[in-house]
């Protein structure tokens, strides 16, 4: 090609030229063009998001610019999943879920990437009754990963399509949860 890169346009200056700015301000492109931003700041959308959120968030804090954790009661993460999703285009980046000694801590990680934030949501379950609703009705992307924590942690995922073993052997013993405190090899 004239800008020297493969016949699939994957120069440097092509990229450069074609692809799209995902900062929050005007950027001329090396081809001239101007790109003008169409999202907000990640402070704007985060003070939109914690608004849209309304009272569902129980403690929000602030690491940086671009970092927000916010607590919601476990009852309303399919709704709350729901807002960032639909309403906010977020995209989930992973969950995860930490066995503390009486609960067990589940973190949810919602990038939006057009304005380089990322929005932690937080929640607790009970760990003897470890349930909580699967977002894989809003968001199928959670599929995999619900899996993950529910062989491993030994959460209950209600509403999940296809809880079965994902890592773990089919014949895994029931109950024995490996990233569980108490789990102990035999």
């Amino acid at each position: 090609s004239e800008t020297g890169g493969d016949h699939r346009g994957n120069s440097a200056s092509h990229r450069e030229a074609t692809q799209p700015c995902w900062c929050n301000r005007n950027v001329t492109m090396t081809n001239g063009q101007s790109n003008p931003a169409s999202e907000p700041d990640a402070a704007a959308k985060s003070a939109s998001i914690e608004s849209a959120l309304g009272d569902r968030v129980l403690d929000a804090r602030r690491t940086s610019d671009r970092r927000i954790y916010l607590e919601v009661d476990s009852s309303e993460i399919l709704e709350t999943s729901r807002v960032l999703f639909m309403e906010f285009s977020g995209r989930l980046q992973t969950a995860s879920a930490v066995d503390a000694p009486r609960r067990i801590e589940l973190l949810y990680h919602w990038a939006f990437d057009r304005c380089g934030l990322v929005v932690t949501i937080r929640t607790r379950i009970d760990r003897d009754e470890a349930s909580i609703d699967s977002i894989t009705s809003v968001c199928t992307a959670a599929e995999w990963i619900e899996r993950e924590m529910w062989e491993l942690m030994g959460i209950t995922f209600t509403g999940h399509p296809d809880l079965r073993h994902l890592l773990l052997a089919d014949d895994w013993p029931a109950g024995r949860f490996p990233l569980r405190r108490d789990y102990r090899k035999e």
